[in-house]
């Protein structure tokens, strides 16, 4: 079994912000495969399950604000006896540009504060789909920006980004993170010749 995780921020009003672009994700999977798209509720997360690539899956929104994901995450692993080599965390990613889709095992948490509590919680050592949101802009406090809506350019091209992101969990859970490092680790929506960026610290 695969433990997918999407982060984010639950209610309206964070619909559409670049900080819920995990559970944007995992709304394109739900709906890619066929899951119930009501789910249940878990845990204090939203639990879908289902099958991706012929392995039975658990598509997981955690309810508690970005800060406190860890703890619904960590019961969920718990009850299902799951570990993190089990577990697919898909985030936003400021250290990328718009548009880029990166694959990895481990790593930092660049000030994230969804991943900083997942490290807490149940360690660092999970597979990870970093999907870039871009820098803020000269000014822009960053905790505004990664919970501000999208811009019309942006728009244009989210549902390229967030089908890209649903590329990438999809291939790990087929075939793992290496093979899926070295896949997408080396192309983009801007160029096929862009080159990893660092993790870049939120706030």
């Amino acid at each position: 079994m695969k433990l997918v995780i999407g982060l984010g921020n639950p209610g309206r009003r964070y619909q559409e912000t670049r900080h819920n672009v995990g559970f944007d994700v995992i709304e394109r999977l739900i709906s890619r495969w066929h899951f119930s798209e009501e789910g249940r509720n878990q845990f204090g997360s939203v639990v879908c399950d289902g099958q991706i690539k012929g392995l039975k899956t658990l598509l997981v929104r955690p309810q508690q604000y970005m800060n406190r994901s860890g703890q619904p995450v960590a019961s969920i692993m718990g009850y299902y006896k799951l570990t993190n080599a089990d577990t697919v965390v898909v985030h936003d990613d400021i250290g990328l540009p718009f548009g880029t889709v990166r694959c990895r095992e481990g790593g930092g948490h660049g000030g994230h504060n969804g991943l900083r509590d997942m490290f807490r919680c149940v360690g660092k050592e999970f597979l990870r789909v970093r999907v870039g949101v871009g820098r803020p802009p000269k000014g822009w406090d960053t905790a505004d920006f990664v919970l501000g809506r999208w811009n019309d350019v942006e728009m244009s091209q989210l549902d390229e980004l967030i089908g890209h992101g649903s590329d990438a969990v999809e291939s790990i859970v087929e075939s793992g993170i290496v093979a899926e490092m070295n896949r997408f680790n080396i192309r983009d929506m801007r160029t096929s010749k862009s080159k990893e960026e660092p993790e870049v610290q939120e706030a």
